[in-house]
């Protein structure tokens, strides 16, 4: 049975993971496409994914990993709307050592047809207005490491004949996200052109641990990322936009 968490618990999972995986994304691929993606309207883009919540295990144990795809900004009818989910990095408890996974026991995410560390799900077409609420499967293995597993997401659908691509922050390498959300003068930005995205979605996290002390102290560990990562989420929210797609 996976672990019950708190609210602060769940958050302290999602944030975290845009910061301790830095050091990974440097070569990390980026979504590749001749002309960008036709930006959505600042703070358009972080309606159509929420509620990502992973679950807290212990090794051999499995659960489930819940997402919510909508459009409560009543964009246009959404068609051929894929969700994609991967299990892309690893920060490993005890020692705080970030790696790919490419580690033994790496968890899997379990669909009815497949079993793997990415997914796509093919989700329902979405009228304006309209939802869609689901889960995956989370498997772990007796030998899955200590540590928490970050979860990458992207978006891509069609809306009046237009094809958008929304994507998290692990799809891109470590030079391009700064070059896209760095001014020259330091300040923050983001700038979706650049990126070749219409939008920034959310990350999430698989925690796993063996006690409730490992817990501990993997929270204890992880807080001083919390402050970072949430405040430069809350300013790119806050960051006016400017032209071609830059916020």
């Amino acid at each position: 049975m996976p672990r019950l968490r708190s609210p602060s618990g769940r958050l302290l999972s999602i944030v975290v993971v845009a910061a301790l995986f830095v050091s990974v994304l440097v070569g990390a691929p980026t979504p590749a496409r001749a002309s960008p993606y036709p930006p959505l309207p600042v703070g358009f883009d972080s309606t159509f994914l929420s509620n990502l919540s992973g679950p807290d295990l212990t090794p051999g144990s499995s659960g489930t990993l819940s997402y919510h795809v909508g459009d409560p900004a009543r964009f246009l009818p959404m068609t051929g709307v894929i969700l994609t989910l991967d299990v892309y990095a690893f920060n490993a408890f005890p020692g705080n050592a970030t790696s790919s996974v490419a580690v033994a026991g790496t968890p899997v995410l379990v669909t009815s047809t497949a079993s793997s560390t990415v997914v796509n799900l093919s989700l329902p077409s979405l009228i304006p207005g309209g939802n869609e609420a689901g889960s995956v499967g989370v498997a772990t293995a007796t030998n899955t490491p200590t540590g928490t597993f970050a979860v990458r997401t992207a978006l891509v659908f069609a809306a009046n004949g237009t094809d958008y691509r929304l994507a998290s922050r692990g799809w891109f390498s470590q030079s391009l996200w700064e070059s896209a959300t760095i001014l020259p003068n330091g300040s923050a930005t983001l700038n979706l052109s650049m990126l070749g995205v219409s939008g920034v979605t959310a990350e999430t996290s698989i925690l796993v641990a063996s006690s409730s002390w490992t817990w501990a102290l993997v929270a204890v560990l992880g807080a001083s990322f919390v402050l970072v990562g949430a405040g430069a989420f809350v300013y790119f929210r806050r960051a006016s936009k400017s032209s071609s797609g830059a916020r």
